[in-house]
């Protein structure tokens, strides 16, 4: 129940787990100026709707949401646009009437002094990039509810061609280790014990001091914590002391989610990857040699400039030799100011040859990922549940390696681990059979409907 004398924020978010963390900051930082959250846009006294812009249907996604929310403002109502679709389009933002802010993912420690602006009639944009800013003295709201979000990096030095990150991340910069390993302490008196350490290529951290592989070691030898994880990583900084750290902490998941993009190295030639078919496959070797059991989820991308048919058979190998678990698919999705765009039209690959090898894809990669999760049947193994299945009536659990297993409702409650028995699969997720609860007694902080 909201208080009736604290005005109330609602944020929407959509795009990756840097954006949720950003909105834990954001109602952090309103939470310190007497704002109260709300679980939906209805009668909100401030609106934010937290963008990505790493794809167009995702900014078109935002376009007619912004629309929507329209019939849910009060008279007062402040609407404000934030994250990387805001830093991208900036003061544009600002032609669909009713949006007062426009505001860039550095500058969200402006918000409240931003808001009462917006109040006096004012509309702001505030896109400028800072580089020393990290909200260390902003403690974010956590509504994850079992796992806490830390970001220990912002930005992007790798400016690949299809890439609009560096553009509205901008340079990449780190968090000195002992801030990262002071929001881990304050993560498990929360009652949380899995962090997921976050940034655009997370394994290139780097304070001036200490590597990622010292953070690993750092985070995971906090008392209270029982899973790190981490995305996501560049293939090329996977450097030994990363392995080693990997292989020999025993609180860091046994999973990578190692971007691939495309199997071809003509393609990651032009992608401006920095990397070879080859080169990747090392690093796959190198990571299975040194993690035994490790589990590889991947991006890949379908129709980018110039793509040939054999270069996306060259695709189709690579996820035929790796094996990937899992994979996130994508049709490539042309982002203005990108290098990319500068592309000759004629690598322009028709739409109706994008989908059917997108089909194609997706249809190999979920074959092969059905085909390894029938070998696991009859596992035992340990999940974390994590929430309430979408049938309302089993929880969703995950095991250490990035599985999704559903239990019975009657198994234990979020929060708790327990051994199970791997019964059955459809192919993507798994049910399991409880043998063991071990309560954690983790209260739902923040959580949503």
């Amino acid at each position: 129940m909201t208080s009736p004398t604290k005005p109330t924020v609602y944020i929407e978010t959509y795009g990756c787990q840097m954006n949720v963390s950003d909105s834990e900051l954001m109602y952090g930082t309103l939470a310190a100026h007497g704002y109260e959250a709300v679980s939906g846009p209805e009668g909100a006294d401030v609106i934010l709707v937290n963008t990505c812009a790493i794809r167009e249907n995702a900014e078109t996604r935002v376009i007619g949401r912004l629309g929507e929310l329209k019939r849910h403002m009060g008279p007062k109502t402040i609407v404000g646009v934030t994250g990387c679709m805001a830093q991208r389009l900036g003061p544009r933002l600002l032609k669909t009437k009713h949006v007062s802010l426009v505001i860039g993912p550095d500058s969200y420690r402006a918000l409240p002094a931003l808001i009462d602006g917006a109040r006096r009639g004012e509309r702001f944009t505030a896109t400028d990039f800072d580089l020393e800013e990290h909200y260390e003295d902003v403690v974010a709201r956590r509504f994850e509810g079992v796992k806490a979000w830390i970001p220990v990096q912002r930005g992007c030095n790798y400016r690949c061609t299809y890439c609009i990150v560096p553009f509205t991340r901008g340079s990449e910069r780190s968090r000195q280790l002992a801030d990262v390993v002071r929001e881990t302490h304050e993560v498990v008196a929360q009652g949380l014990t899995e962090v997921v350490l976050l940034g655009q290529t997370v394994n290139s951290y780097n304070d001036g001091t200490h590597d990622f592989a010292d953070l690993l070691r750092a985070v995971g030898a906090v008392d209270g914590i029982r899973r790190v994880r981490y995305t996501s990583p560049h293939p090329n900084d996977f450097s030994d002391r990363v392995i080693a750290a990997m292989a020999e902490v025993p609180t860091v998941c046994e999973h990578v989610h190692l971007p691939m993009q495309s199997g071809s190295t003509s393609v990651l030639k032009r992608m401006l990857r920095r990397y070879s078919r080859e080169d990747y496959l090392a690093c796959v070797t190198r990571l299975r040699a040194g993690i035994p059991g490790l589990a590889l989820t991947t991006d890949i991308i379908v129709g980018f400039p110039g793509e040939t048919d054999a270069e996306f058979e060259d695709t189709l190998s690579l996820c035929r030799e790796v094996l990937f678990h899992d994979a996130f698919m994508f049709k490539f999705s042309m982002r203005e100011g990108t290098p990319a765009e500068r592309m000759p039209v004629e690598w322009t690959v028709p739409d109706d040859v994008v989908t059917e090898r997108f089909n194609r894809l997706v249809t190999t990669v979920r074959g092969l990922s059905r085909d390894g999760n029938l070998t696991r049947l009859g596992l035992k193994t340990e999940v974390l549940i994590e929430k309430v299945a979408r049938d309302g009536e089993m929880f969703q659990a995950r095991t250490r390696d990035f599985k999704t297993v559903m239990v019975p409702a009657e198994a234990g409650r979020i929060g708790d681990y327990l051994m199970v028995e791997i019964t059955g699969t459809t192919g993507a997720t798994f049910t399991g059979t409880p043998l063991k609860v071990e309560r954690k007694m983790l209260p739902l902080i923040g959580s949503r409907e």
